[in-house]
C-alpha cells in the first residue's frame, strides 16, 4: 500500500516560496492552495507522539492500520519499526507508518535500509517544514516583496499563531514553543553524542549505517535547531511578541553552561530582543524598556550567567540599544524629576564593566566565526587574534551555519553598531581619548601595566572597528548608508575615526573601511572620502590628521625610501600626530601590520572600479608598482609581501598590454636583483664572483617566494593575472601578455622560469607538504588557476590559418612573428610539466577527495572549487594534447635551441598513460556526478566523457585475481569498487524527473546536470555501442566477459535504475508550455532518446531494451501525446509566420529538437514493429498499427487520435534556404573555406563560427595595419560587414542542420509507413487503403519540393516507387472486402484530413480502382512536371522516371487498376518536346543507373504511343538525333567492355539490354524500323564485331556466366535486326538485301549456333539459361532466314556460281 509522503508536499511548497522570493513564481495557486493545507503543520511545528507502551503492543500484534488501511506485518517489520521508534522516540504505530513510507521512497535515499529512509525522512519532513515557515516570515516582511503576495503571507502567520482571532499573547506562546523545541534539539543532539562517545570509549566496531545515521540526525538537529532561531529572531522582529518573552529568553540564556554552534543560534534572538524592547523604535514604551534595564542590570551580580563574556555581550548590546531613549529627551516626558545625569553615568560605567567582562571580545569572536572561513585570510585573521588576546573568549568547534543564518547575524550586528554609534558617541570618544592617551604614556615610557580606571584595556575602538569590518563585508546595499547623507551620524563617525589614528587604530580602521567601499558606488565614495584634503595636518610630520590617499602614500613611500636606504626597518611616526620624542629608538610592533592594511585597502579598491585603478596608476607622484615591488624585499615579512603581490593582481584586473608589459618588465627586474650582498660574501674570506648574479637573484627570489604559504599564494595568484589575456587581445589571443625580450640580458626569453617556479617549486614541492587541507587547496586552486590561463590563451587555430589560407599571418597577429608566438608561449613548457610523473602525481592526489566531504561542503567553498578546477584542467589537457604533441613540440624541437631542463617524462606518451595508473580516478568522476553540486557535476561528467570515449584508455583486458570480469579496464575498476550502487543510486537520484524544476527550466540547477548526464551516457554509448563501456554499468547493466547482463537484485530489476529514470525523463518532460514549444525540454528528450536508439540498436542490449519499452508501454506513452504543428506553432515564442527562425537560436533548436525527437520515435515505431513480426506476434501488432492509424484497439470506436499521417506534419514547416549572401566591401577577399569542417554530430559540414570570427579579426588587424580602417566610420563599416557574414553562416549552418535533421525525420517516417505495408499480411483492404493515402498525402510535397530541388522529393519520389511497386500485387477492389481492419481504417481515412473517400459498398468495386487510378495518374502528371525542372540533379529525375514507368506498366499487370492511355498521351504531349530531350540527354550521358531508368522510360513512352497510334515519341527521338546515337553506340560495345572494370560490368549489360529493348520496340512500328535501319543498324552490328566470332574455332572465354552474357547480348541485337525486317516487310528489298548479307556474313556463327543447340558435338552448355538463349538465337536465325529469303537467295547465288565456273 502506497502512504502518503508529506515532504513532497513541503518540498514543493519550499520550492514555491524559493521562487517567490527571487520573483520567479509562474504558479501562484499552487503556492497558496499548499500554503493553506499545512497552517496546521505550521502550527504544530515539530511536535511528535511519544512512545506508548499500547501502541507497541499493536505493532508486536501484526495487525496494525496505517491511514485508516488495515494491514498485516511481520516480525521483520516489526523489529524495523521498534528500532525506528527507539530511534526517534516516537509513537510506535507512527513509527510504523514512517518505516512504510522509509521503504516507499528508498529510492529517494539510494535505497539503504528502511529503518535507515525512515529516519532520514523524518527529519528531513521536520527540516523542511521549517524552512517553509522561515521562508513565509521573512516574505512577509520583505519589503521588496509585492505588497499582493506580502499580504497574504501577513494573514497566514496570523492563522498559524492564532492571532488574527484570538489573543496576542498567542504570538508568545508560540515564541516559546520554538525555544522549547530548540532545546529539545540540543536534548536530542547531546543523547546522540552521548550514544557515540559511549561506543568508541567501549570499543564497539563502527556500523556504517549506524555512523552515518548519527552523522545525519546530528546535521539535521542542527539544521532544525538554526532554523528554530530565524523563526524566533523573524518573530520578534515582525512584532508577534511581548517583553516577557525577553525575560524568559534570559532565564533560558542563563542555564546554557557551554559554547558550541547551538549556542551561536540564540545571538540573533538575543540581539532582536534587544533592539526590540530596548530601542526608541521598538514595539516596548519607555517604562517597559526601564524595567528591562533593571533586570539586566541588576543580574549581572545576583543572577550571573554560566557563560559570563556572553551575559557581557547581551548588555553590551542592551545599553546600546536603550541608551537611545536618553540621546534627545523629548519634551513632556514621562521621567520627569529623574536624574538623567546619573543614569547616564550608570549606563556608561556598565557599558565599560561589560567591556572588561569581554563583551567585544565576545562579539569579535562571535561575527569572526560566522563569516565563512573556508577562504584563508590570513590578514585580517592575524589582526582578529591579536585583538582578542589571551583573554577568555567563546570558541567553536565547527561553526558550519547557512547564507541565511550568516546574513541574520550580520544584520543583527549592523544594527548594534549604528545604534552604538548613534546612541553613545560619547563613550566612543572615550575609546580613542583613553587608547591615546595610553600609547603616549607608553612611548613616554611610562610603566605599561597602569591601574586606572579603564585605562589598563586598550583596543575597545579597535575591536569596534574590526567588529564593524565583519558586519558589513560583502554587504554592499548595507554598506550605502554610510555614504548616503554627508550629515548623518554614520558619515560623522566616520570622518571622526579617520582622524588622528594611532597604528594600531589605522589598521582597524582599515579593516572597516573596505569592507564598506565593496561594489561601484560605495568605492566610488570610498575614493572621493579618501580624496578630501580638506583637513591636512599642518605638522611636518608624514602622517596627516585623517585618512587619506595622500597619508597612505606618503606612509608607503616612507617605508620604501628606508628600504632603498639599505635600512633594516623603517620607523614609524608618532601615533599622536605631533613630534616624535627624542631618544626613542623603538619600533611599533603594529607596524607591519598597519602596512598590510594600507596595501590590503588600496588593492581591495582596485578591485572594485577600473575608475580607482586609473587614478593610481596615473598619479602624478606615486609610482605604485615600483613602490609595492621595493617594498617586497626579503626582510620585510612574508605576509607584506603576500599583500603587495594581491595589490599588483587587483590593479592587473582588466589591464590593458602596455600596463601587462610594464608589470612584467618591473617583475623581472625585482626578481633578478633580489640577490643578497651578504650572500655573496664568506665570512673571513675575500667576497665570492658570481657569475650571473641576476639569474642567481631571480633563483633567490623564487626560493624566499616558494618559502610559505602566504608569499606563495599570492604571489600564484599575481602571476595568474599577469598572464591573463588583456583587453585589448582578449578576443584572438593572438599575442604574448609579456614582452618577448623578457628576461633575455641574463637568460633565454620568456617566463619559462616562472613557470617552473609555479608547477616545480610550488605544486610539486610546497604544495604536498602543507598539511594544512585549507591552504593546500587555495594555493593549489592558484597554480591551476594559472595553469588553465596558459593552456587556454594559446591558440593553435593561428597555426593551422598560417598552413592553410592566404592570410599573411606575420602581418596580422600582434606578435613579431609567428614562430615567436609559439616558442615563447607559456604552453609548451606548462605542456612538459603536465607530462612530469611529479606533477601528475599531485594533480590526481587533488581529484582524490572524500566523497562525503565533498558532498556536505557548501557550493563555492574551496574544496569544491579546486576540486573542479583541478577536474576541468585534466579536461583540457585531454583536449589540448594533440595540439601540442602532433604541431608544437615538433615546432618547438626545430625552431628553438637552448631551451631549459626538461622535465618531461620520457614513459609518458600521452596523458592517458597517466590515466592509466591512476584509474582510482574513473570512480572519483562517477561520485562526484552525483555530488549534489552541479557545476562539478557537470564538470566531472565531462571529463569522465572523454575517458571513457578514449580509445587508449578503453583497451581490454582479461581476468581479475583469476576471475574474468570485463574486458574493459575502465568497466573492471568501476564493477570492483564498492561504491558502485553508490553512485548508481546517485546519478539516477540526479535524473529524477522533478516537476516543480519547470518552473525555472534551463536556469534550474539541476537542469544542467542532467543534461551533461545524458550527454556523457549518449557519447560514451556511441563510441562503442557493441562493447561494454562504463555507461552501460551506470546505466544498471553488469558485465560478464564481454557481455552484459541485468542482476536479479539490483536497480535494474526493481526498476530504480538510471535507464529507468532517462524513460521517466523522456516521457514525463513536456515539450511545450503555453504552446510554445521549449528548446531545452525539447533537448533532453532528444538527448534521451539518442541513448535508448544506440540501446535499442545494439545487439549487447537490445533484446533488454526493448522490453523494458514494452513493460513501460513506452511507445504508446510517446506517441498518443504527440503534437501537431503547422506554421504558426511557435519555437520558443516565435512561429515561422513572425520572421526568419532561422535567426534566432532558440528557435532553431527548437525546431531542430523536436524533429529529432520525432523522427527518433518514428525509428522506435519502426523497431518494435519489426520486431514483432519476427516474433509473429500478430494480435501485438494489429493492436500497435490500430494506435498508428488512430484508434487504441481493434475495437475502438471513438474518434480518431493521431495517426502516422498527421505526424508528416513537419512537411508544413516551410524554413527558406539562406537569403543572398551579404554585400561586403572591406573584406571582399574574405574566404570561410577553411573554416569548414564536420559538425560535431557529423552529419553535415558547417563552418565552424568561432573559427570565421578569428579569421575576421585577423583581417581586422591586416587592414588596420595596412591603413584601410583608418577612421571610425571605416571601423564601423567592418564591424558590420563582419556581422553580417557572422550572421548569414551561423544561419546557414542552422539550415544545413534542420534540413538534415528533416530528412532524416522524413527516411524515418517512410520506413515506418513502408513496414506497416510490408508486415500486413492479413488485411489487404487496410494495406491497399493506407498505400493509396500515403500517395494522395505525398504527392503534393513531390511535386512543391521537385519543383523547388529540395532533397526531400528524391526521398518521396523513391517512397512512391515503392508503393507503385506494391500495388502492382495488391487488388482495390479489396478496398471494400471486409478484414479485421477494414472497418477502423475506414473511419480513419473518411476522418482525416483528406478529401475523398477512399471506400465505397461493395457494389461499386469499378469505382474503387477508378479512384486509385486517378490517384496514380495524378503522381505521373506531377512526375512528368518535375523532370523538366531545369535545376533537378539525375538522382531525383532517376527516381520520376522509375515512377512514371511504372505507371504505364500497370496495364500489363494482373490487377484492377488500369491507365487511361488516351489521357496519359496528352499529358505526355502537353508536356512539350523539352521533356524528351531531357530523358533522352539522361539516357545517353547519366550516371550509373538514371541512364537505365530514362531508356525504360522511353520504352514505356514509345510503346505507349504506339498503341494510341501515335508516332510522337519517335519523331521526338528522330528530332533529337537520339535515335542515331542509340544505333551508333553499338559499335562500341566491346571497346567499352574492355575498358570497363570487370566490377562494373553487370550494370554496364543491363545498359546495353536497356538501349537494345527500346531499339527492339522502336524497331517495331515501320516508321521506327526505317529510322534505324537508316541510322546505320547493321553498318554498326558488323563494326562491333560481336557476330563475327567462329564457335568451331572456340570462345576465348573462360567464364560460363560471361559466355552466358555474350549470348544476351546476341540475341538483344539479333531480335532488333529481326524486328527491322519484320516491320519493313518482305517488299522492302534495301532491307531483305541487307539481311542476306548479315546472313551471309554471319553464317560460321550461325551454323555453329545450330550446332551446338541440336548438341551437335557435345558442345552445349552445361548452363540451362545459356542453352535457352542458344534456342533463341536458332530461332531467330530461322526466322531471320526465313524472312529474307535467304535459302532462295543462296541457291540463287550457287546457280550463277555454277553457270560462270562450274564446280570449283
Amino acid at each position: 500500500m502506497d502512504v502518503e509522503d508529506h515532504l513532497e508536499v513541503l518540498q514543493e511548497l519550499q520550492h514555491d516560496l524559493i521562487a517567490l522570493a527571487n520573483s520567479q513564481l509562474l504558479n501562484v495557486e499552487r503556492l497558496w492552495h499548499n500554503l493553506e493545507a499545512n497552517i496546521d503543520a505550521f502550527r504544530r511545528l515539530l511536535d511528535k507522539p511519544a512512545r506508548r507502551e499500547p501502541s507497541r503492543l499493536k505493532v508486536v500484534s501484526g495487525t496494525i492500520e496505517i491511514d485508516g488501511e488495515p494491514c498485516i506485518i511481520n516480525d521483520e517489520f516489526q523489529d524495523g519499526a521498534l528500532q525506528l521508534a527507539e530511534a526517534l522516540q516516537l509513537d510506535e504505530l507512527e513509527s510504523a507508518r514512517l518505516l512504510l513510507l522509509g521503504s516507499q521512497v528508498a529510492s529517494s535515499y539510494l535505497d539503504r535500509p528502511p529503518v535507515q529512509c525512515g529516519v532520514f525522512h523524518f527529519h528531513k519532513t521536520r527540516d523542511t517544514l521549517l524552512q517553509c515557515l522561515r521562508l513565509v516570515l521573512k516574505q512577509s516582511q520583505a519589503l521588496e516583496c509585492e505588497e499582493e503576495s506580502r499580504a497574504v503571507l501577513l494573514e497566514l502567520v496570523t492563522l498559524v499563531l492564532e492571532t488574527k482571532d484570538g489573543p496576542a499573547r498567542n504570538g508568545s506562546l508560540f515564541v516559546r514553543k520554538c525555544i522549547q523545541e530548540m532545546t529539545g534539539c540540543e536534548i536530542w543532539l547531546q543523547t546522540i553524542m552521548d550514544r557515540v562517545q559511549r561506543s568508541v570509549i567501549l570499543g564497539q566496531p563502527q556500523d556504517p549505517v549506524f555512523a552515518e545515521m548519527m552523522e545525519f540526525q546530528m546535521g539535521s538537529l542542527h539544521s532544525q535547531h538554526e532554523s528554530l532561531a530565524t523563526i524566533i529572531t523573524l518573530l520578534i522582529k515582525g512584532g508577534y511578541t511581548a517583553d516577557a518573552d525577553f525575560y524568559h529568553a534570559i532565564e533560558h540564556m542563563r542555564t546554557i553552561d557551554r559554547w558550541g554552534e547551538m549556542t551561536l543560534h540564540y545571538v540573533p534572538i538575543l540581539t532582536s530582543l534587544t533592539s526590540q524592547y530596548g530601542s526608541s523604535e521598538g514595539s516596548a514604551n519607555l517604562r517597559e524598556s526601564r524595567a528591562i534595564n533593571s533586570r539586566i542590570m541588576e543580574g549581572r551580580d545576583s543572577q550571573v550567567w554560566a557563560l559570563p563574556n556572553l551575559q557581557a555581550a547581551m548588555t553590551a548590546w542592551w545599553l546600546a540599544e536603550y541608551s537611545g531613549w536618553y540621546f534627545d529627551q523629548p519634551t513632556g516626558s514621562p521621567l520627569q524629576g529623574v536624574d538623567l545625569e546619573a543614569e547616564a553615568q550608570n549606563r556608561s560605567e556598565g557599558f565599560f564593566r561589560a567591556l572588561r567582562d569581554g563583551a567585544l571580545q565576545c562579539t569579535l569572536s562571535i561575527i569572526s566565526q560566522c563569516q565563512p572561513n573556508d577562504w584563508y585570510n590570513p590578514e585580517k585573521m592575524g589582526l582578529t587574534r591579536s585583538l582578542l588576546g589571551d583573554g577568555p573568549v567563546p570558541s567553536f568547534e565547527s561553526a558550519t551555519m547557512t547564507t541565511e543564518f550568516q546574513e541574520l547575524i550580520m544584520e543583527q550586528f549592523e544594527n548594534f553598531t549604528t545604534a552604538f554609534i548613534t546612541n553613545m558617541p560619547d563613550t566612543l570618544r572615550r575609546f580613542k581619548t583613553e587608547e591615546d592617551d595610553q600609547r603616549r604614556r607608553i612611548l613616554s615610557g611610562v610603566q605599561a601595566n597602569l591601574q586606572n580606571g579603564t585605562a589598563e584595556d586598550n583596543g575597545h575602538l579597535e575591536r569596534f572597528l574590526l567588529i564593524m569590518s565583519y558586519a558589513y563585508e560583502n554587504r554592499p546595499d548595507a554598506a550605502e548608508v554610510f555614504w548616503a547623507d554627508p550629515e548623518s551620524n554614520l558619515y560623522g563617525f566616520l570622518q571622526w575615526a579617520s582622524r588622528r589614528q594611532s597604528t594600531p587604530c589605522i589598521s582597524a580602521f582599515c579593516e572597516f573601511f573596505r569592507a564598506i567601499s565593496t561594489g561601484q558606488e560605495c568605492s566610488i565614495a570610498a575614493q572621493r572620502f579618501l580624496l578630501d584634503e580638506s583637513i591636512v595636518s599642518s605638522s611636518r610630520h608624514r602622517r596627516s590628521i585623517s585618512l587619506s590617499w595622500t597619508q597612505i602614500f606618503e606612509e608607503l613611500d616612507f617605508y620604501a625610501s628606508r628600504i632603498r636606504d639599505n635600512s633594516n626597518a623603517a620607523l614609524p611616526s608618532n601615533p599622536t600626530g605631533g613630534a616624535k620624542p627624542r631618544n626613542v629608538d623603538i619600533e611599533e610592533p603594529e607596524s607591519p601590520v598597519m602596512l598590510e592594511c594600507y596595501v590590503r585597502l588600496i588593492g581591495h579598491l582596485c578591485r572594485q572600479n577600473q575608475e580607482i585603478r586609473l587614478w593610481i596608476l596615473s598619479h602624478p607622484t606615486f609610482r605604485i608598482i615600483d613602490t609595492l615591488f621595493a617594498l617586497s624585499v626579503s626582510t620585510m615579512p612574508a605576509r607584506v609581501r603576500a599583500c603587495v603581490y594581491t595589490v599588483i593582481h587587483a590593479i592587473l584586473i582588466e589591464k590593458d598590454l602596455d600596463l601587462g608589459y610594464y608589470v612584467w618588465t618591473a617583475l623581472d627586474h625585482w626578481a633578478s636583483s633580489a640577490y643578497p650582498q651578504s650572500l655573496q660574501t664568506l665570512s673571513g674570506f675575500r667576497p665570492v664572483k658570481i657569475p650571473n648574479p641576476a639569474a642567481a637573484g631571480e633563483e633567490f627570489t623564487f626560493e624566499t617566494v616558494a618559502s610559505s604559504y602566504e608569499e606563495a599564494n599570492a604571489f600564484m595568484s599575481m602571476l595568474h593575472a599577469l598572464v591573463s589575456p588583456s583587453s585589448n587581445t582578449a578576443r584572438l589571443n593572438d599575442g604574448l601578455q609579456f614582452p618577448e625580450q623578457l628576461g633575455s640580458s641574463y637568460r633565454m626569453p620568456g617566463i619559462d622560469p616562472y613557470v617552473d617556479l609555479a608547477l616545480g617549486k610550488v605544486f610539486v614541492d610546497l604544495v604536498p607538504f602543507l598539511g594544512d587541507p585549507p591552504k593546500t587547496r587555495l594555493l593549489s586552486l592558484n597554480v591551476l588557476n594559472f595553469i588553465m590561463e596558459c593552456l587556454t590563451s594559446f591558440n593553435e587555430d593561428l597555426i593551422i590559418i598560417a598552413n592553410n589560407s592566404k592570410i599573411s599571418i606575420e602581418e596580422s597577429i600582434r606578435s613579431s612573428s609567428l614562430t615567436s608566438y609559439t616558442r615563447l608561449h607559456p604552453f609548451n613548457r606548462i605542456m612538459e610539466w603536465l607530462f612530469n610523473d611529479r606533477l601528475v602525481t599531485v594533480l590526481f592526489a587533488l581529484t582524490h577527495q572524500n566523497s562525503h566531504d565533498v558532498s556536505r561542503s557548501p557550493s563555492g567553498s574551496p574544496l569544491l572549487v579546486a576540486l573542479q578546477r583541478s577536474i576541468e584542467l585534466m579536461s583540457q589537457v585531454m583536449r589540448r594534447q594533440s595540439t601540442y604533441l602532433d604541431i608544437v613540440r615538433p615546432f618547438i624541437k626545430v625552431n628553438t635551441t637552448g631551451r631549459g631542463q626538461s622535465v618531461v617524462n620520457p614513459s609518458l606518451a600521452s596523458f592517458e598513460d597517466s590515466v592509466s595508473t591512476n584509474l582510482r580516478i574513473i570512480v572519483d568522476l562517477a561520485l562526484y556526478s552525483g555530488s549534489g553540486h552541479p557545476d562539478l557535476a557537470c564538470a566531472s561528467l565531462a571529463l569522465l566523457k572523454q575517458l571513457c570515449t578514449s580509445r587508449k584508455l578503453n583497451t581490454l583486458r582479461t581476468t581479475y585475481l583469476g576471475s574474468k570480469i570485463a574486458e574493459n579496464r575502465l568497466v573492471s575498476i568501476l564493477l570492483q569498487h564498492e561504491d558502485l550502487e553508490t553512485i548508481r543510486r546517485a546519478l539516477a537520484e540526479a535524473l529524477t524527473f522533478d516537476e516543480p524544476e519547470l518552473d525555472l527550466g534551463p536556469f534550474a540547477e539541476s537542469y544542467s546536470v542532467k543534461l551533461s548526464i545524458l550527454d556523457f551516457l549518449d557519447e560514451t554509448l556511441s563510441s562503442s555501442p557493441e562493447k561494454p563501456n562504463v555507461a552501460h554499468i551506470l546505466l544498471g547493466f553488469d558485465c560478464v566477459g564481454n557481455s552484459l547482463v541485468v542482476k536479479d537484485n539490483g536497480l535494474s530489476a526493481q526498476g530504480f535504475a538510471l535507464f529507468h529514470n532517462v524513460l521517466q525523463l523522456v516521457t514525463g518532460y513536456p515539450d511545450s508550455v503555453e504552446d510554445s514549444m521549449l528548446s531545452w525540454s525539447l533537448s533532453l528528450k532528444r538527448k534521451g532518446l539518442q541513448i535508448l536508439r544506440t540501446l535499442w540498436n545494439s545487439i549487447l542490449t537490445s533484446a533488454h531494451t526493448l522490453t523494458q519499452l514494452r513493460d513501460k508501454n513506452f511507445l504508446p506513452a510517446m506517441w498518443l501525446p504527440q503534437s501537431v504543428i503547422n506554421q504558426g506553432t511557435r519555437w520558443s515564442g516565435v512561429s515561422v509566420r513572425d520572421g526568419d527562425i532561422m535567426l534566432n537560436e532558440d528557435s532553431f533548436e527548437a525546431l531542430d529538437g523536436f524533429l529529432s525527437q520525432r523522427g527518433l520515435l518514428l525509428e522506435l515505431a519502426s523497431t518494435e514493429l519489426r520486431l514483432l513480426n519476427i516474433e509473429e506476434a500478430s494480435q501485438r501488432k494489429l493492436g500497435i498499427m490500430s494506435m498508428f492509424l488512430g484508434f487504441l484497439s481493434i475495437q475502438d470506436n471513438d474518434e480518431p487520435r493521431i495517426t502516422i499521417f498527421d505526424l508528416l506534419d513537419f512537411l508544413e514547416i516551410d524554413v527558406t534556404d539562406n537569403p543572398m549572401r551579404p554585400e561586403i566591401r572591406l573584406l571582399s577577399n574574405f574566404s570561410p573555406d577553411i573554416s569548414i569542417e564536420l559538425a560535431s554530430d557529423g552529419s553535415i559540414l558547417a563552418y565552424n563560427i568561432s573559427f570565421m570570427e578569428e579569421l575576421l579579426e585577423l583581417q581586422r588587424n591586416n587592414l588596420l595595419r595596412n591603413g584601410r580602417i583608418a577612421d571610425p566610420t571605416a571601423e564601423a563599416d567592418f564591424n558590420a560587414e563582419a556581422q553580417d557574414i557572422l550572421i548569414y553562416f551561423s544561419r546557414e549552418n542552422r539550415y544545413k542542420h534542420l534540413t538534415r535533421t528533416r530528412l532524416t525525420t522524413l527516411v524515418s517516417w517512410i520506413d515506418l509507413a513502408t513496414l506497416m505495408i510490408e508486415t500486413n499480411d492479413v488485411d489487404t483492404a487496410a494495406r491497399l487503403a493506407f498505400t493509396l493515402q500515403a500517395l494522395q498525402t505525398l504527392s503534393p510535397k513531390l511535386e512543391l519540393y521537385a519543383s523547388q530541388d529540395r532533397q526531400e522529393a528524391v526521398i518521396i519520389a523513391k517512397f512512391a516507387q515503392m508503393l507503385l511497386a506494391r500495388l502492382d500485387i495488391m487488388n482495390p477492389t479489396d478496398l471494400t472486402n471486409g478484414g479485421p481492419l477494414n472497418g477502423s481504417r475506414t473511419r480513419m481515412l473518411n476522418n482525416g484530413s483528406q478529401s475523398n473517400n477512399l471506400f465505397l459498398p461493395n457494389s461499386e468495386k469499378r469505382r474503387a480502382g477508378d479512384i486509385a487510378s486517378d490517384r496514380l495518374f495524378q503522381l505521373f502528371r506531377i512526375s512528368l512536371r518535375a523532370i523538366q525542372n531545369p535545376e533537378s540533379k539525375e538522382i531525383l529525375r532517376e527516381a520520376l522516371y522509375n515512377i512514371c514507368f511504372r505507371y504505364l506498366a500497370f496495364d500489363d499487370n494482373d490487377t484492377d487498376v488500369t491507365i487511361n492511355r488516351s489521357q496519359s498521351m496528352r499529358a505526355l504531349t502537353a508536356e512539350g518536346g523539352m521533356l524528351i530531350d531531357i530523358v533522352s540527354d539522361d539516357g545517353y550521358s547519366g550516371e550509373g543507373t538514371c541512364r537505365i531508368a530514362a531508356l525504360m522510360l522511353l520504352d514505356a513512352l514509345t510503346e505507349l504511343s504506339f498503341v494510341e497510334k501515335s508516332t510522337y515519341i519517335v519523331e521526338a527521338l528522330i528530332r533529337t538525333n537520339y535515335l542515331v546515337v542509340l544505333v551508333e553506340s553499338i559499335k562500341h560495345i566491346p571497346q567499352e567492355l574492355r575498358e570497363t572494370a570487370p566490377g562494373d560490368i553487370p550494370s554496364l549489360i543491363d545498359y546495353y539490354e536497356t538501349k537494345f529493348s527500346l531499339l527492339l520496340t522502336i524497331s517495331q512500328s515501320r516508321l521506327g524500323a526505317t529510322q534505324v535501319m537508316n541510322a546505320g543498324l547493321f553498318s554498326s552490328v558488323r563494326l562491333s564485331g560481336l557476330f563475327a566470332t567462329d564457335f568451331d574455332l572456340g570462345l576465348d572465354i573462360d567464364n560460363p556466366q560471361a559466355t552466358q552474357k555474350y549470348y544476351q547480348l546476341l540475341l538483344d541485337l539479333l531480335r532488333i535486326v529481326v524486328a527491322v525486317v519484320m516491320s519493313r516487310g518482305p517488299q522492302n528489298e534495301q532491307t531483305i538485301s541487307h539481311a542476306q548479307g548479315f546472313l551471309t556474313e554471319y553464317r560460321p556463327l550461325m551454323v555453329a549456333i545450330f550446332k551446338r543447340q541440336a548438341n551437335i558435338g557435345g558442345l552445349q552448355s552445361s548452363l540451362a539459361d545459356t542453352n535457352r538463349f542458344l534456342v533463341d538465337l536458332a530461332e531467330l536465325f530461322v526466322a531471320l532466314i526465313s524472312l529474307s529469303g535467304f535459302l532462295e537467295y543462296e541457291e540463287e547465288k550457287d546457280a550463277q556460281r555454277s553457270q560462270q565456273g562450274g564446280f570449283i
